[in-house]
């Protein structure tokens, strides 16, 4: 398939990335490449770029498009072990990291991977396709309680008991086998009438959920950032795209305990704890797509950008 997809938050990346002729960079989430070429274009073609992705057709796609930057080198990996696939592969203290969390516009538009409740493809949705479960090996082996925690949780979705149970109910007459099953079980859940006044589709919170379950993207997410924040030098920084609230407040929390770690109580006269700000968030916060691009890139409406800069803790 063509992996190519425009890249959010493109010019805000590279703003905030503050990028350097001989910096070194990862890019976490190498998707269609097209973050890493502008990184490495903005470098004038000398930096050093490590890309890790556990999707193997990212790989190949991404390596093929970044085939003229003799500093690229692709990693197949998840970014959660990027800390040990980088010291693997030798990679010095980085200048930057990106992580961009959302579903790359290929794995969404190509109906064999499973993402989409568009059109009826086999129920996967594995980014690595090569290990773990499949999204239809979730659907009929996890129990009713399960289900609706993860529905509930990684959906954000009030009808997760009702879904749930429906899944549950049509598996004792067929199994689940693609991504229509789903679909049908979810039209079946939610009433009619709330059905109609959907903005959206109204199976995106549960493929969302089932997505986010099958490739384990949050529980490692807290600790992937600490691990790849101790991989920057000191100035270096971190940007961080994420595209539902579930991710963006992982981030959010996470970046406010680096900047402010310490545990004295408040009301201590002063700190006894002895742990230093590893970081200082950046941008004011969360920094929002353009409305240009949003109408251009309609899929970019609900991402956010958050930055942290690496600080000198030895100082």
């Amino acid at each position: 398939m063509e992996f190519r997809h425009e890249p959010v938050l493109l010019q805000e990346v590279l703003q905030w990335m503050n990028v350097r002729p001989d910096g070194v960079y990862c890019d976490g989430t190498l998707g269609g490449g097209g973050h890493s070429e502008a990184i490495l274009k903005a470098s004038g073609g000398t930096a050093v770029l490590y890309g890790i992705d556990r999707d193997e057709t990212a790989i190949r796609a991404a390596s093929e498009r970044l085939k003229a930057y003799p500093g690229f080198t692709a990693l197949h990996g998840n970014f959660h072990d990027a800390a040990d696939l980088l010291a693997q592969a030798g990679a010095g203290p980085l200048d930057g990291v990106l992580l961009d969390l959302g579903v790359s516009s290929p794995q969404l538009d190509v109906a064999e991977r499973g993402f989409s409740y568009h059109e009826d493809a086999p129920l996967d949705m594995r980014m690595d396709r090569s290990r773990g479960i499949t999204a239809a090996d979730l659907l009929n082996t996890a129990d009713e309680r399960e289900l609706t925690s993860i529905i509930r949780d990684y959906g954000e979705e009030k009808w997760a008991a009702r879904i749930a149970r429906i899944i549950c109910e049509h598996r004792t007459q067929k199994p689940f086998e693609t991504t229509f099953d789903l679909v049908h079980a979810v039209d079946a859940a939610i009433p009619k009438a709330v059905r109609r006044k959907e903005d959206g589709h109204p199976a995106r919170r549960t493929f969302q959920a089932i997505r986010i379950a099958v490739n384990d993207e949050l529980k490692p997410l807290e600790q992937a950032l600490k691990d790849l924040t101790d991989c920057l030098k000191p100035g270096g920084r971190i940007c961080v795209i994420t595209f539902h609230s579930l991710e963006d407040r992982i981030v959010k929390r996470c970046f406010k305990t680096l900047e402010n770690p310490c545990i004295c109580p408040p009301k201590a006269p002063i700190c006894t704890c002895g742990r230093k700000p590893v970081v200082k968030v950046l941008a004011g916060g969360a920094v929002a797509p353009t409305e240009e691009e949003t109408e251009r890139n309609p899929r970019a409406r609900s991402a956010k950008l958050r930055v942290a800069e690496k600080r000198n803790t030895e100082a």
